[in-house]
């Protein structure tokens, strides 16, 4: 079973206050988890920012259209109620509720204020009757974010070693390592193999010491198990236990599958990884434009609505 659209839960939440009763609407998701048969997993799924979970946001929508047809009303806070409107849309028994027949509605045309913008040529549904809000605008921040890793990698693979070098130490050093880009600078020692190699602190304090290796190879030369293994031996030999290995390329998967027999622990960052680190602490880019998502503050307003 799938996680319904937003669209599906309409008519099912409008059946749930059928009996004109008033109904805690996170009784009402309960209810409806258990009407769509979904599994924990799916209950749980989170939308990409991780902030409310797939479902909950979908019944939300669906309240707040079967709302502004006038079907529902909010009686009170975190409430549901069915209206004569609705109660007289239930007992002509639709087989199905949803944006196109709610616009038979005045009030709920406006909430829309319909345009051609939400009507394909085709008369097709689009994205917009599938999706929330909230989906939309976070699938388009994903493929943005994609775009701009993918951009970001093509420079980081196209710069020079020691910018590569230089890269890799802001980067760490924004995440918390090595203390200071001075004290990070002079840890980090210089080789011939397009890459880095060296030591940086795990903290500010400097309580543990952690190895890098560091490749700047080119898309398709990936890195393998043999280079994974010297690594470890690396470690070995310097009496190190923690290690980072950072590639512009990717990891076979017998790299990813290995697995060192002593207590070694190697983190390994592929290119893409790389690029979205450098994106969540800001390195090498710079905000464009910053957009405040809102919601209705129910503190301020008490228990008024």
């Amino acid at each position: 079973m799938y996680i319904p659209d937003f669209q599906s839960i309409m008519l099912p939440m409008l059946e749930i206050a059928s009996d004109k009763n008033i109904h805690e609407f996170r009784d009402a998701i309960d209810t409806l988890v258990e009407k769509f048969n979904l599994t924990d997993e799916q209950k749980q799924e989170l939308l990409p920012s991780g902030k409310q979970s797939i479902f909950e946001n979908r019944a939300g929508w669906a309240k707040t259209h079967l709302k502004k047809a006038r079907l529902l009303i909010y009686p009170k806070r975190g409430c549901i109620e069915i209206t004569e409107r609705g109660i007289s849309v239930l007992e002509n028994k639709p087989e199905k509720i949803d944006m196109k027949f709610l616009k038979q509605f005045d009030e709920y045309n406006e909430f829309l204020n319909l345009t051609n913008q939400n009507k394909n040529d085709d008369g097709s549904t689009n994205e917009i009757e599938i999706h929330t809000p909230e989906e939309l605008i976070e699938t388009a921040f994903q493929n943005i974010k994609r775009t701009l890793a993918d951009e970001i990698l093509e420079k980081v693979r196209n710069v020079n070693p020691a910018f590569f070098e230089s890269l890799v130490v802001d980067l760490l050093v924004k995440m918390g390592y090595g203390g200071s880009i001075k004290d990070a600078g002079k840890a980090i020692g210089k080789t011939n193999d397009e890459g880095i190699d060296g030591t940086i602190k795990e903290d500010k304090l400097g309580l543990d010491i952690i190895y890098i290796q560091a490749k700047r190879w080119k898309e398709g030369n990936i890195v393998g198990r043999p280079e994974i293994q010297k690594f470890v031996g690396a470690l070995a030999g310097q009496g190190a236990k923690k290690g980072i290995f950072i590639t512009a390329s990717s990891f076979s998967k017998d790299a990813l599958e290995y697995s060192p027999k002593n207590e070694t622990k190697i983190i390994m960052i592929d290119g893409m990884q790389l690029a979205e680190l450098m994106i969540e602490y800001n390195i090498g880019v710079s905000n464009q434009q910053t957009y405040e998502i809102k919601k209705i503050d129910n503190d301020y307003f008490g228990e008024i609505y």
